[in-house]
């Protein structure tokens, strides 16, 4: 693959993914359907690409990580179910670029671990925090349930740092498409007595609802992510990183089109701040932990 093909398929990745945010802040399906759907397709893809190309890899399983594979699921769909009812409550803006601050939480836990962080990872994590404090800050002046939209963003950007954690270690035994076909499953698997229970229905939608469902699932689970991971090895991983981040004004731009939902005036600069944190914090980790980035929480 040319470098030329590799940009190219990362732009239509970037434009997938960044249909999330806005499609699921407008569509009229509950958010576990979203989730149980979209996590459906997933595996689906997940599963006949292994059974065609990765049988080898069901052979190094066991249960130890299938197990934290599952794990893994599970804490995708507490990512999911967090980050759609987050943008139901505030803006689409605000929200998609506080869910992007999984590295911050990769920091947070490296120090708890008590690894070793360079300075410029913490000076990146200091202005992107400043940013989250402006957006929040915002928020909070809006009304408290923006303010709970935040911070149910946070919390799933938090919950995709695990993600990324745990998916690191069980890809060190099998391939991305046994785990991600096992983690995928799981988070389908959950949502369904999670719907029992809140008695939310997953079928019986309009035309257009399943229209919405589907672009979401093709265009950021199937298309979006698949590419990103084909694109790795010819683009780099920080470059590919940076490129990602690019999701938080395209999902704006496309609320914008697509909802009529003008990104608020008060909440870019402190989008912007975060953003630039988030890039110094992407650079300064590349020379010490290139393949954080393989498995992208971005929605």
């Amino acid at each position: 693959m040319t470098p030329l093909r590799a940009w190219i398929l990362v732009a239509v990745a970037v434009t997938g993914v960044s249909s999330s945010g806005p499609i699921t802040a407008g569509t009229l399906a509950p958010v576990i359907a979203i989730v149980f759907w979209r996590n459906l397709a997933g595996a689906g893809v997940s599963g006949i690409w292994a059974l065609f190309r990765d049988r080898n890899g069901f052979r190094r399983m066991n249960w130890r990580i299938t197990g934290l594979a599952i794990l893994s699921g599970l804490v995708l769909a507490a990512h999911f179910t967090s980050w759609f009812a987050s943008l139901r409550m505030t803006s689409v803006a605000a929200s998609t670029a506080l869910v992007s601050t999984t590295p911050v939480f990769l920091v947070a836990f490296d120090l708890a671990r008590q690894v070793a962080v360079p300075r410029a990872v913490l000076i990146g994590v200091g202005v992107s925090m400043a940013g989250v404090v402006a957006i929040t800050g915002v928020d909070a002046g809006r009304s408290r349930e923006a303010l709970a939209g935040d911070a149910l963003a946070l919390f799933a950007a938090a919950a995709v740092a695990v993600y990324m954690l745990a998916g690191t270690k069980v890809m060190r035994y099998t391939t991305p498409a046994i785990y991600t076909l096992i983690a995928y499953s799981a988070c389908a698997a959950v949502m369904l007595p999670a719907a029992a229970l809140t008695h939310t229905p997953l079928h019986g939608f309009s035309t257009r609802t399943w229209i919405e469902i589907a672009v979401v699932t093709v265009g950021a689970q199937v298309l979006g992510h698949t590419l990103f991971n084909v694109t790795l090895p010819v683009v780099g991983a920080t470059p590919l990183a940076l490129a990602i981040l690019l999701e938080v004004p395209g999902a704006s731009l496309l609320a914008w089109a697509w909802l009529g939902e003008a990104p608020p005036l008060a909440v870019v600069p402190g989008a912007l701040l975060m953003l630039l944190g988030l890039v110094i914090v992407t650079r300064a980790r590349a020379t010490r932990e290139p393949a954080e980035v393989t498995e992208t929480g971005a929605p």
